[in-house]
């Protein structure tokens, strides 16, 4: 029997509820999302054709930021394209290799963008706290091998969860109540006994959002009372302005995927589940470049400077 639900739930389709069903005014809804859809490709793209093109922003931070940019490229284009086929075709069945890949590869890029945005966090905490050691301490193998780190823990991580999650077998509903396929949504159809592995993913929750979380919230005091001790003026909007930024960045990440992925289950709703993941899978990658690119006087002038050049 075990043989044959494991089957089953191998070759037949998911079927997942659109976001737009939950919504009075579904056609308005898409369109909105479609917006802030095509507004966030473009902004990161060009957020990385800047960071490429301009040797001023050839510098860690904006290395970094190149990386996040790409995440949030990436984010987008695995759920929305998805989401707004099956609302335009008025379908919602996606097949067990995509659920899959939907599950790696947001599982990875969640995870990589977490414990990258920690390592742009000791960015500014040695930018700011230590100056003079700031070539040293962030010199550009360094800032590879941070980047690999991230990128390498969340292979593994979306590797293992991937595997696990899809291992169990879906025998009852083959209706997902979200937007498009996460492990907590798919975990509710599943009728195997999966408390095990959600106390893991819970505990996994605190080393993947808590640890790298912590990182952030010690360098930010650090560099907060450094900039409260800067005599000028000048150095401390420069300082406050620059770090600022990235406190956004971090509340809105982080934010959501707490709430997501470390709030048990029964103290929220689907609907809540769909806005929480719409937050982080399309929001925040809209506004990270708008953050940055308003902020960041480097990033307005390199825009300039290429706009007069075309």
């Amino acid at each position: 029997m075990g043989d044959m639900n494991m089957n089953q739930s191998v070759t037949s389709d998911f079927l997942l509820v659109g976001l737009f069903s939950h919504s009075g005014s579904p056609q308005l809804l898409f369109s909105l999302v479609a917006a802030m859809f095509i507004m966030g490709l473009l902004s990161n793209t060009v957020l990385l054709f800047l960071i490429c093109m301009d040797s001023r922003l050839h510098t860690p931070m904006y290395f970094m930021l190149s990386q996040l940019s790409l995440f949030d490229v990436g984010f987008p284009l695995v759920t929305i394209p998805k989401m707004a086929s099956e609302f335009l075709q008025e379908e919602g069945s996606i097949s067990f290799g995509g659920c899959a890949a939907q599950i790696f590869f947001l599982t990875m890029m969640g995870v990589a963008e977490g414990i990258l945005l920690a390592f742009m966090s000791y960015d500014r905490y040695v930018a700011v706290c230590h100056p003079l050691q700031y070539p040293v301490l962030m010199r550009h193998q360094v800032c590879l091998l941070m980047v690999g780190c991230s990128w390498l823990a969340g292979v593994l991580n979306a590797s293992i969860q991937t595997s696990i999650t899809l291992h169990f077998s879906y025998c009852a509903s083959r209706i997902v109540d979200h937007f498009f396929c996460e492990v907590p949504a798919l975990l509710k159809l599943s009728c195997a006994d999966t408390s095990a592995y959600e106390l893991a993913l819970s505990i996994s929750g605190v080393l993947i959002l808590v640890l790298p979380l912590s990182l952030i919230a010690t360098s930010y005091c650090h560099v907060l009372g450094a900039v409260v001790r800067m005599r000028s003026e000048e150095t401390r909007n420069k300082a406050f302005t620059t770090c600022s930024s990235h406190i956004t960045v971090v509340g809105f990440f982080y934010g959501a995927a707490v709430f997501m992925y470390m709030v048990p289950g029964a103290y929220h709703s689907p609907q809540q589940d769909n806005v929480a993941s719409l937050f982080y899978s399309l929001v925040t990658p809209m506004l990270n470049p708008l953050i940055y690119s308003l902020k960041n006087r480097e990033v307005r002038m390199a825009l300039v400077k290429v706009l007069s050049i075309y």
